[in-house]
């Protein structure tokens, strides 16, 4: 047998951490000495301590704790417990790596102010376009709100245009409008050049007007990171007595399979301040 103390380093654990699990009778030592009260624990007991620590890592409280280790919870349960837990933490993964992009890429727009473009911005007019598009509602405006929704609906679109025997002429075009229903929401429209008839069924084609005047700026990377491009467009458009006349049109130059590596062309719509 082991003493507390040599429980707690082989199981990698605190005294204090064994002390409670035998107060809530999660893990009973297999011996008390009634004269002193030392608590003697066996090697066979590190199975049951090596399960506890894992269940209580993927998040478990202490009551599902016991329900598992005592057998209380069937196998197939179990396993679906586990999954659950694991798709929980997977996607609190995946919402905490996003806000750290953004984070970062707030970071880039902060170290950027003060440093206007000179040759980035090109004012140009931007021809109308036939395109074939889906269109959702998104939170805001905000990229942690719009890559969520206008991924899924490209995915779908070229699944729909593929079904419908459609290929793409040109590169994507994403747009977005005010929300009809208000409260900051966002339309937005995963748009992709096409040469089809107008239609309006499961999704649909349409003729994006032209834009007499855009400034217009080259984004590289994802569009989760595209924060400081935006605002040095915007600081840009503010200097040289523009205004901006609604939200910027993204047109996919460069989708390779890396986001790191996509190009991506900013179309602003402005008239003279």
């Amino acid at each position: 047998m082991f003493t507390i103390g040599d429980f707690a380093r082989h199981g990698r654990v605190s005294v204090r951490m064994l002390r409670h699990y035998d107060a809530t009778g999660l893990l009973r030592p297999a011996h008390v000495d009634p004269a002193s009260g030392y608590r003697y624990y066996t090697a066979a007991q590190l199975a049951r301590l090596n399960r506890i620590i894992a269940l209580k890592d993927l998040g478990f409280v202490l009551q599902q704790v016991r329900d598992i280790v005592d057998e209380r919870v069937g196998v197939e349960e179990l396993h679906g417990m586990l999954r659950l837990r694991r798709a929980e933490l997977e996607s609190a993964r995946a919402a905490a790596e996003a806000r750290l992009v953004q984070v970062e890429a707030r970071l880039r727009a902060i170290e950027s102010e003060g440093h206007m473009p000179t040759n980035d911005v090109v004012i140009k007019s931007v021809p109308a376009v036939r395109v074939a598009e889906l269109t959702a509602t998104a939170a805001s405006f905000g990229p942690e709100d719009v890559g969520p929704v206008i991924g899924p609906l490209y995915d779908e679109l070229f699944r729909c245009l593929g079904s419908a025997g459609i290929t793409p002429t040109g590169p994507g075009v994403a747009y977005y409008e005010d929300a009809p229903e208000g409260g900051g929401r966002i339309s937005v429209h995963a748009a992709v050049q096409v040469s089809a008839p107008l239609q309006d069924g499961a999704f649909r084609v349409l003729d994006l007007p032209p834009l007499g005047q855009a400034a217009t700026i080259v984004h590289r990377g994802s569009m989760d990171t595209v924060i400081p491009t935006a605002q040095t467009l915007a600081r840009w458009t503010d200097a040289n007595g523009y205004r901006s006349n609604g939200y910027p049109r993204e047109v996919n130059l460069e989708c390779p399979g890396n986001a790191d590596d996509w190009v991506t062309e900013l179309q602003a719509p402005v008239t003279r301040a």
